[in-house]
C-alpha cells in the first residue's frame, strides 16, 4: 500500500510537472529531463510511469479533460438555467486557466501545432457550450433571431481568445475581463425576459483570484 501511494504521488507530480513544462514551452522543445527534474525525481521513474513524452502528453490532457467535465458538471447542476450555465462556466474555465496548471497545460496541447494526438480540450469544451445553447433553443430564453449555432459560435471564439491571449497575460483571464464579455453578449443572445435574471459575473461562490500560476505541488 505504501508503494501504491508514493507511485500515485510521483505521477501525478510527473503530471503536473509536464503540465507546467508544455504551457511553458511547447510539446516539441519540452524535455523528459527538464520534466523529470521540476517533478523532483528521477528519469528512470519517469520512464517507469510513461513510456514517452507522447504517452505523457496524453495524461496530462486525460486530467485536464477530467477537471474540465467536472467544472461543467457542476455549473449544470446549479440548476440556473442554460445560460447562466454558460456564463457561470466560462468564468470557472478562465479561473481554472489561470490557477490550475493542469487546466492550462491540457489547453495549451489542445492548441499545438507539433502535437495533434490525444483529447482537444478545445473541442470538449465547445461541444459542451453548443449542447447547452441548444437546450437555451429548446426552453426559449434566447433572443428573436438568435440561435444556438451563432451564439456557440461566438462564445467559443471569444473564449478561445482569452485563453491564449492569458498565456502571455493572466489579466486577460480575470473576473473583470470575464463579466465585460458577456455584458457584451448576452443583450444579443438572451431574451429580454432572460436578460433581467442573468448575472455577468456569475452567480456561483467567487474565487480570489491573484492571478498567478500555480505552482507545481497545486
Amino acid at each position: 500500500m505504501v508503494k501504491q501511494e508514493r507511485a500515485a504521488r510521483t505521477r501525478s507530480a510527473l503530471i503536473r510537472a509536464a503540465a507546467r513544462v508544455f504551457a511553458d514551452e511547447g510539446f516539441a522543445t519540452a524535455s523528459l529531463s527538464t520534466i523529470s527534474a521540476r517533478a523532483g525525481v528521477s528519469n528512470g521513474a519517469l520512464h517507469f510511469h510513461f513510456a514517452n513524452k507522447s504517452a505523457l502528453a496524453a495524461a496530462v490532457q486525460d486530467e485536464a479533460a477530467q477537471r474540465l467535465r467536472a467544472l461543467t458538471d457542476a455549473a449544470r447542476a446549479a440548476h440556473r438555467g442554460p445560460l447562466q450555465t454558460v456564463v457561470d462556466a466560462t468564468h470557472q474555465l478562465m479561473d481554472a486557466l489561470a490557477h490550475d496548471v493542469v487546466v492550462r497545460g491540457g489547453f495549451e496541447l489542445s492548441g499545438d501545432r507539433s502535437h495533434r494526438d490525444g483529447i482537444s480540450l478545445r473541442a470538449q469544451w465547445r461541444q459542451w457550450v453548443e449542447q447547452t445553447l441548444r437546450c437555451a433553443e429548446r426552453d426559449g430564453v434566447l433572443a428573436r433571431g438568435a440561435s444556438w449555432a451563432d451564439g456557440a459560435r461566438v462564445i467559443v471564439a471569444a473564449t478561445a481568445g482569452l485563453e491564449v491571449l492569458g498565456g502571455d497575460d493572466a489579466t486577460w483571464l480575470s473576473r473583470h475581463h470575464v463579466t465585460r464579455m458577456w455584458e457584451v453578449i448576452l443583450p444579443h443572445l438572451a431574451h429580454h425576459r432572460e436578460l433581467e435574471r442573468l448575472v455577468s459575473a456569475g452567480s456561483g461562490p467567487h474565487t480570489p483570484s491573484d492571478l498567478r500560476r500555480n505552482t507545481p505541488g497545486t
